[in-house]
């Protein structure tokens, strides 16, 4: 899968597990893009990455040819923008060392009953270092892709309430049919509203 301006979309593998969780720990640390407070690391990553793709699950990654960069992410379609101006952790990789991930995405169940599988939610998350380059956009169209070729019905998003730029992207993206959560959640010490956006992913008028 191609991106604009020689990136590359394609399916996540344990090599890309290293880049994977800085970006999800800058999130956990300086945003309110993830609501954890705990960090992980990159065996964590690669447990979680097998236990998407055993249940059929996609992770993708934004990939650029050569090793200039860095491995931290923070936003996209359920993250919120930073807590403070924080600039990119370094790749921790050795120069050199091969293409570097400047951003993920996946989409897993929304709720754990057999009434919703057909209904996905997803997250995605670019590098602060590489924002500004269509790569959020890139990823979640690929991701839709994947949704619409496994017959999902209804893809949600859930975004942090005061994350004008994420949920500006969902809507061009044809999100919409929004619901407030006021202060269903609490990070950096204090409360936070949850937006549910969803997009219809088919026509279809039964299962």
């Amino acid at each position: 899968m191609a991106a604009a301006g020689g990136w590359r979309i394609r399916p996540a593998g344990p090599q890309d597990c290293e880049s994977i969780a800085a970006i999800y720990n800058h999130a956990v640390r300086h945003t309110t893009a993830i609501w954890n407070e705990v960090t992980v690391d990159a065996a964590n990553r690669r447990d979680w990455l097998a236990a998407r793709v055993a249940a059929g699950f996609p992770v993708l990654v934004a990939e650029r040819p050569d090793a200039l960069g860095a491995c931290a992410a923070d936003t996209g379609p359920a993250a919120a923008a930073p807590q403070a101006s924080v600039g990119p952790i370094p790749d921790p990789r050795p120069p050199g060392s091969g293409p570097v991930v400047a951003g993920y995405a996946a989409f897993g169940p929304w709720r754990a009953f057999d009434g919703y599988r057909a209904t996905v939610e997803h997250s995605v998350y670019v590098d602060p270092a590489f924002r500004g380059r269509g790569l959020a956009r890139a990823l979640m169209q690929a991701l839709i892709a994947e949704a619409r070729a496994q017959g999902r019905h209804v893809m949600v998003a859930a975004i942090e309430a005061g994350n004008a730029p994420s949920i500006a992207l969902h809507r061009s993206l044809g999100f919409g049919h929004e619901a407030l959560m006021p202060e269903v959640g609490q990070k950096f010490g204090r409360w936070l509203d949850l937006l549910f956006m969803e997009l219809r992913l088919d026509d279809r008028e039964a299962p």
